[in-house]
């Protein structure tokens, strides 16, 4: 074979490979980086409500489950398996001092062992009383109060005018009780069905002993009434001994016979 037939040989052949290169497309794709592992999340299994709890309910076990929480999100206040494996069952027979919605932590704050007790001594925090006094729609809101609202006690006493013979009786009214808790009306310790009033007969009220001693004197010299508080203010402090009682003058005007009361704060 001569030179120039290895020469155009050599040329076909490069040619060849040129084609074959340029036919495949371009250079291949650099192979991509192995993905770091994503970083593994600590948990903790929690108990939570299984379904909704009612104020009141008892806690039996199949009311409450393990649910795997987040460690960096899980409150101190929380029942763990690791810290207490044996809590579904110690805590059966517990009341809900507080509702649960599905889903929520169990807390020990929002839970009382009964111990044979009724519901009513359960959920007194200690040092409180639990006294019940006779409502009307007229004297209660209309209705309009519920278990766990806020309220004024006022007091209402009709007496002789001393300083005017013959003339209409004074009507005094004075706030008695500032913001206190409202137990249950009647028997009626929740909203239930949907419900939004609760027209009852009697209201039972948290009362510290010295609150009670007095509300039991009140009844027996007037009537009471109720004063729904707003949710606004109903988380306000309770108000000092010396100013809970708001006292009013009446003013006993009559005009063309007819004696019209008119009562004046102080």
């Amino acid at each position: 074979m001569n030179t120039a037939r290895i020469v155009v040989l050599s040329i076909a052949i490069g040619a060849g490979g040129l084609a074959a290169y340029l036919a495949s497309g371009s250079a291949p794709e650099p192979t991509a980086a192995p993905k770091e592992p994503a970083a593994k999340v600590e948990t903790v299994d929690v108990l939570v409500a299984k379904s909704d709890i009612a104020l009141g309910q008892p806690v039996g076990p199949g009311d409450v489950q393990w649910q795997v929480w987040p460690s960096q999100s899980a409150s101190s206040s929380f029942i763990t398996r690791r810290d207490r494996p044996n809590a579904t069952t110690e805590l059966a027979g517990a009341i809900a001092r507080s509702p649960f919605i599905a889903g929520e932590p169990i807390r020990d704050q929002k839970l009382v062992m009964a111990k044979g007790s009724g519901f009513m001594a359960a959920i007194l925090p200690s040092g409180m009383r639990a006294i019940s006094t006779e409502i009307s729609p007229e004297t209660g809101a209309g209705g309009f109060i519920l278990p766990n609202d806020r309220v004024d006690v006022i007091l209402s006493k009709r007496e002789k005018n001393p300083d005017r013979a013959g003339g209409g009786d004074v009507v005094n009214s004075e706030i008695i009780l500032s913001n206190v808790r409202v137990l249950a009306i009647d028997q009626t310790i929740e909203d239930k069905n949907g419900q939004k009033v609760v027209v009852g007969k009697t209201a039972t009220l948290e009362l510290k002993p010295e609150q009670a001693e007095f509300l039991a004197r009140a009844r027996q010299s007037g009537s009471l009434s109720l004063a729904l508080r707003s949710l606004a203010d109903a988380r306000d402090a309770a108000p000092k001994e010396d100013d809970r009682t708001s006292k009013r003058d009446s003013i006993n005007v009559v005009r063309f016979g007819v004696p019209t009361t008119t009562t004046t704060q102080k």
